[in-house]
C-alpha cells in the first residue's frame, strides 16, 4: 500500500521522481519545484510527480471497518495524547516530549515513537500496536542495547554531526572493547531514524537550522495561520434555475457544497448536485479538496486555469453536520489525521468565511445568470426565474469553475486585507519577511484508496453465487478464494467482508482483503446489467413492494428500474419532478464514467445459484446510520 502523507515540500528535502533520489533545491512557483539529483544535474518538475524519500518503511493502511474497536481506541488515545506535540510543529521541546511522557507514564523514546510514526503517514491508524516482525529471533543483549543508545546521545547527536555510518563503527569499537557482540551497522543506523527528525536536527544544526525546516506559519487569524489549517465546509441551494439538458425546460435549483480554507479564503473544493446534501456530498467534496484538480479540470476543458490546491487539511470546521458524527465519513477523517469541528449553536461568526463565500459566490450569480431566483422575494419582484432558465448542471458547473478560478481566486479579499485569496496562497507556501513558508502540501500518492475511504460501506459475506448487496449479485474470480470462509473468531459462522459502494453506481463494489490491506473491486455477476444508482434501486423496490411484489427478484428489479426510466423519458417534457429525475439519472451516469478505475475483474465462467433474499435496504441510508463500532 503506498504511503499517505501530510508532508510538505520544501527545499533541502530528499524526495523521489521516477524512482529516483533527488533534492529539493527551490520552490519556483505552488505547483512546481526545482530538484537536483547527487551529481548535480537539476531540472524543474511538478510537486504532484514528487513522493516523499522515506528511511521507514511503506505503511499498510487497513480499511477503518476492519479495525478492531480496541486497537483503535488505543491509537486514538495515543494521537490525543500527542496531538498538542503535533500541533507545536518544530517549537516543540525534549521538555515537552518529556511532559507528555511522564503524563502518559511511558519512556520518551517511545512518545517520539508515535510522534515519528504519526508525522510520516499522517494517519491515525500509524499508532496502532503493530504486531512484533521479531517474534522468535533473539533480541540484542540489553548492554548492546545501552551502548548503542549512550553513544548516539553523546556521539552523534552533537554539533560535530558525524554520520550513522562512523556511529555504527564507534558502537563497533565500544562493544568489542566491553567483551560485546557488536551489532550489526543496520541496526544502529535504525535506531537513529527513529529519533524524531525535528529533534535530530535540533540537536545536531541548533534551534534555528531546525525552526527554518519545520516552523509554521503562525498569522494573527487563531487556528488559522497557515495555508490547510483550517477548511470550512457548508452547503447551501444555488440561487438558480437549472434546465434539464434534453428539454431545456427548469427543474430545480441545485445544492452547492464548498470547502473554503480559511487562511487564504480559496476555494479549495467543492461538489454541486441534485440531491440532497449530506454525506456523499460532504465526502466527494472533501477528495475533491485534497486531491489535485488536474484531471478535474482536463474533462471540463478547463486545463489551461490553474487549481494549486490540494494536500490533506489540518481540521474540518462545519455548521454541526451530522454526516460527521459517529459515521463512518467522520471515522475516515479521523484515518487522515483531520480534526472536526462543529460550529457552536449561536455563535454564526464561527462559519463566518464560508458564509462570506456563498454571499459572495451568490451575488455573482444574481447578476450574470439568467434564472436566478434572487435572495429574496423584494429583490426578484416580477422577475421569472423559471421561464428565463438556461442553465444546465453540467454548464452551472463549468462556469462555476471559470468564476472560481479566473475572477474570485484573483480579485482583492476584504478578509485578507485586501490581498487576493491566490496570492495570499502562495504567501503561506513561500513564506514573506515577517514568516516562514509552509512548503507545497504533499500530493496523497494513492488517490483512489483516498477516494473509496470516503465511500460508504456495508458489510457482507462471499457466497458461491458471490456476494449480494441490495439485492444485487456481484462477482470477479478474485472472490473464489473466500467463498464460505470462516469468520476465524467464531468457526459456525461465515466470515464478513466490507464492501464499500459509491450511491451514484452500483455497477460495482469494493471488497476490503484485510490480509494484504487492499480492495477488490467486482462488479455486477451479470455485466449486461446497466449501472443504476442507489436511489433508484430504492424506489424500484418501493414500487415492487406496493404492488406485493418479492424485492428480491434481481431481474424484477431491473426491469422495473427500466420501466421507470422510460416512463421519466417520456414525462420528462411534461413535469418538473419528472426532469428532476431524469437529470439526476443524467449526473449520476456521467459521475460513473470517471469514477474508480477498473483493475481488469471479469465475470464467473460458469452459472452461478441463485443468492438468498437480501430484505435490508428498507433501512439503509448511506453514511447516516453507519456507527463507529
Amino acid at each position: 500500500m503506498s504511503k499517505l502523507s501530510t508532508l510538505r515540500i520544501i527545499p533541502g528535502m530528499t524526495v523521489r521522481y521516477d524512482g529516483l533520489r533527488y533534492c529539493v533545491v527551490d520552490m519556483t512557483s505552488v505547483t512546481q519545484v526545482l530538484i537536483k539529483n547527487e551529481i548535480g544535474v537539476s531540472k524543474k518538475v511538478e510537486a504532484a510527480d514528487l513522493v516523499p524519500d522515506m528511511e521507514s518503511p511503506m505503511v499498510s493502511v487497513p480499511d477503518m471497518g476492519a479495525v478492531e474497536p480496541s486497537k483503535w481506541k488505543r491509537a486514538v488515545k495515543i494521537y490525543k495524547a500527542i496531538e498538542p506535540l503535533v500541533h507545536m510543529g518544530t517549537k516543540r521541546t525534549r521538555a515537552d516530549v518529556q511532559k507528555v511522557a511522564d503524563s502518559v507514564e511511558k519512556h520518551i523514546a517511545t512518545v517520539y515513537r508515535w510522534l515519528e510514526d504519526y508525522e510520516s503517514t499522517g494517519l491515525v491508524s500509524s499508532l496502532m500496536r503493530k504486531p512484533r516482525k521479531d517474534s522468535g529471533i533473539k533480541r540484542l543483549d540489553e548492554d548492546v542495547e545501552k551502548v548503542i543508545g549512550t553513544t548516539i546521545e553523546n556521539f552523534f547527536l552533537t554539533k560535530q554531526v558525524r554520520t550513522p555510518a562512523k556511529t555504527a563503527y564507534e558502537v563497533r569499537k565500544l562493544c568489542i572493547q566491553s567483551g560485546l557482540p557488536p551489532p550489526d551497522p543496520t541496526t544502529v543506523r535504525n535506531r537513529i531514524f527513529a529519533i524524531s527528525e525535528e529533534y535530530r536536527l535540533r540537536r545536531r544544526r541548533g534551534s534555528k537550522a531546525a525552526d527554518e525546516r519545520f516552523q509554521p506559519i503562525r498569522g494573527s487569524f487563531p487556528g488559522a495561520d497557515f495555508p490547510l489549517a483550517v477548511v470550512q465546509i457548508d452547503h447551501t441551494p444555488m440561487d438558480v434555475i437549472v434546465v434539464d439538458d434534453e428539454h431545456r425546460k427548469a427543474i430545480n435549483r441545485p445544492y452547492l457544497t464548498i470547502a473554503t480554507d480559511v487562511y487564504s479564503k480559496m476555494c479549495v473544493g467543492f461538489y454541486l448536485s441534485l440531491d440532497n446534501p449530506g454525506g456523499l456530498a460532504t465526502g466527494l467534496c472533501m477528495s475533491r479538496a485534497i486531491l489535485g484538480k488536474d484531471i478535474y479540470l482536463a474533462r471540463l476543458g478547463l486545463d489551461h486555469l490553474s487549481w494549486p490546491c490540494w494536500g490533506v487539511m489540518h481540521k474540518v470546521h462545519t455548521d454541526n453536520a451530522k454526516e460527521f458524527r459517529g459515521t463512518l465519513l467522520g471515522q475516515a477523517a479521523k484515518q487522515y489525521g483531520i480534526i472536526i469541528e462543529h460550529r457552536p449553536k449561536g455563535r454564526p461568526q464561527y462559519g463566518g468565511d464560508v458564509e462570506r463565500a456563498f454571499r459572495t459566490y451568490m451575488h455573482e450569480v444574481h447578476n450574470e445568470l439568467p434564472g436566478t431566483t434572487f435572495s429574496n422575494v423584494q429583490e426578484k419582484q416580477e422577475y421569472d426565474s423559471e421561464g428565463r432558465a438556461v442553465m444546465t448542471l453540467g454548464a452551472l458547473e463549468k462556469w462555476f469553475n471559470l468564476f472560481i478560478l479566473g475572477i474570485y481566486h484573483q480579485k482583492p479579499h476584504a478578509g485578507n486585507d485586501g490581498i487576493p485569496p491566490i496570492v495570499q496562497w502562495e504567501r503561506g507556501i513561500f513564506g514573506t519577511e515577517t514568516i516562514r513558508g509552509t512548503g507545497i502540501p504533499m500530493r496523497v500518492q494513492d488517490e483512489e484508496r483516498l477516494k473509496i475511504d470516503f465511500m460508504p460501506f456495508i458489510m457482507r459475506t462471499v457466497q458461491e453465487y458471490g456476494i449480494q448487496l441490495m439485492g444485487i449479485s456481484y462477482w470477479t474470480d478474485a472472490l473464489r478464494r473466500f467463498v464460505h470462509a470462516p469468520d476465524p473468531n467464531a468457526r459456525k459462522r461465515k466470515k464478513e467482508f466490507i464492501c464499500r459502494y459509491d450511491p451514484r453506481d452500483l455497477s460495482k463494489i469494493w471488497m476490503f482483503e484485510p490480509e494484504s490491506d487492499k480492495y477488490i473491486e467486482v462488479p455486477y455477476r451479470d455485466l449486461s446489467r446497466p449501472p443504476i444508482s442507489y436511489w433508484e434501486l430504492k424506489d424500484a423496490k418501493k414500487q415492487l413492494r406496493e404492488e406485493s411484489m418479492s424485492a428480491t427478484n434481481e431481474e424484477l428489479i431491473f426491469k422495473t428500474i427500466d420501466q421507470m426510466r422510460d416512463i421519466v423519458a417520456s414525462e420528462s417534457a411534461k413535469t418538473k419532478s419528472a426532469r428532476v429525475k431524469q437529470q439526476r439519472r443524467k449526473q449520476w451516469d456521467a459521475s460513473s464514467k470517471v469514477s474508480l478505475q477498473n483493475t481488469g475483474v471479469g465475470k464467473p465462467k460458469k452459472p452461478a445459484p441463485q443468492p438468498e433474499p437480501d430484505d435490508e435496504l428498507d433501512e439503509f441510508t448511506p453514511f447516516e446510520g453507519i456507527r463507529e463500532s
